[in-house]
């Protein structure tokens, strides 16, 4: 996990950066969920935390609605988490995430991880 860890540097905790980790790694890498989620009606929002913009925030209700609940249910039980708490920290984190791995406007080549 250090890879990971080390880029984020401390921004988040560690129950939030094992599921995000997770979840990162089980959808293609920065640049699988990105793809993913810029198809989605949170698409602006997504594009807002690659850009060298500020992020955009997202609601747990958008966050729903973006990604399959199987997945979100799936990632809490792999974390050992409940999933409200999952959603919770995937909506508040995510962007953070998303923001560390592009700090140039732009996915990093090799973002799969």
């Amino acid at each position: 996990m250090s890879w990971f860890q080390g880029i984020i540097g401390g921004a988040i905790g560690a129950e939030a950066l094992n599921l995000i980790k997770n979840y990162v790694e089980k959808n293609g890498g920065v640049e699988g969920v990105v793809k993913q989620l810029e198809n989605t009606e949170i698409g602006e929002k997504v594009r807002s935390w690659v850009s060298t913009d500020p992020n955009k925030p997202i609601t747990i209700e958008e966050l729903q609605k973006a990604v399959d609940i199987e997945k979100i249910t799936e990632m809490a039980k792999s974390a050992g988490l409940p999933v409200d708490k999952a959603k919770e920290l995937l909506a508040e984190y995510l962007p953070v995430i998303i923001d560390k791995f592009t700090p140039d406007g732009k996915l990093p080549p090799n973002s799969k991880s």
